[in-house]
């Protein structure tokens, strides 16, 4: 019998692992060590940024929003990582089951508003120099920075009601409760509602990258270098590796979200596994409903 599967007993069920002791060792010493240096990392940043002043530029800006968003990914981390070793009981309420999976997606989604807003400003800075002035300032920054965050807190808001703390009919709650996608979302069609419209949310972004990033890479390479001064190719230099490093974020974003709907006989049983890729960071999270990964 594998490890993991349910084992009968006096009282109720023997606690659930999704994965046999030695693979659930190895994952547990990684996301130690990713834990240690994420929640550090960017600390660090929110700090450097907050204490000097010359660092409080609009990107930086940016990038102290993404790193906050990282920083609540990883803070969630340490329960993700007792859902690996014991899936079944939850033990920690409906309440943190909600929140958890909540804190998750909005800070998933504010990642991906921070990094598109991000590439924006870029595209404006590079293309429109002097436009970019007047449009892009430090408190309209700020400003941004909070209605993406308000945009992601909203979005994630149908999590309180897909996802809840469940049991199979006729268990013993304390042994068979589950933190999963609710009976009333799979019925209802809320569940696939919300895969579809968070599909949108990520791939909509990805085309809108890819085209600002297309536009920026054509706007440098048709700019001429003749009788331009050393500030000028150090200026194009430095906007050319902004552009490598941020052309990468439309592949991030396609490794961003990962969704799989399992349908298995019954047809009502399925899950959503969403792999969260952010900043050289996996972050695995799941949805899974009645039985649908535990077979």
């Amino acid at each position: 019998m594998r490890e993991g599967s349910a084992e009968n007993r006096t009282g109720g069920e023997s606690p659930l692992r999704l994965f046999p002791a030695p693979v659930l060792t190895g994952i547990t010493v990684a996301c130690v060590l990713l834990f240690v240096v994420g929640v550090l990392g960017n600390m660090m940043t929110m700090l450097v940024v907050s204490r000097f002043r010359d660092m409080r530029t609009t990107t930086n800006f940016y990038l102290s929003s993404m790193a906050f968003s990282d920083l609540l990914i990883f803070l969630c981390m340490p329960l993700d990582l007792f859902r690996l070793w014991q899936y079944r009981p939850w033990n920690f309420g409906d309440l943190l089951c909600k929140l958890f999976q909540f804190i998750s997606e909005s800070c998933t989604y504010s990642t991906i508003l921070n990094i598109t807003a991000l590439s924006v400003e870029r595209y404006v800075a590079i293309c429109f120099p002097l436009r970019a002035k007047v449009i892009i300032t430090k408190r309209k920054v700020k400003l941004v920075i909070l209605i993406l965050w308000a945009i992601s807190f909203i979005s994630a808001g149908p999590i309180f009601v897909l996802v809840g703390v469940e049991h199979e009919n006729g268990t013993n709650p304390l042994s068979t409760n589950e933190c999963r996608a609710t009976e009333y979302a799979i019925r209802s069609g809320l569940l696939t509602i919300m895969v579809w419209i968070s599909s949108i949310f990520f791939f909509l972004p990805v085309f809108c990258l890819t085209v600002l990033y297309s536009l920026i890479g054509r706007k440098l390479w048709r700019r001429k270098r003749k009788n331009i001064g050393p500030s000028t190719v150090i200026r194009d230099k430095n906007n050319k590796q902004t552009v490598k490093m941020l052309g990468m974020a439309p592949w991030a974003l396609c490794l961003q979200v990962c969704v799989l709907v399992c349908v298995q006989e019954r047809g009502a049983e399925q899950c959503q596994i969403t792999v969260i890729a952010s900043k050289g960071k996996h972050h695995f999270r799941t949805f899974p409903t009645k039985g649908s990964a535990l077979r």
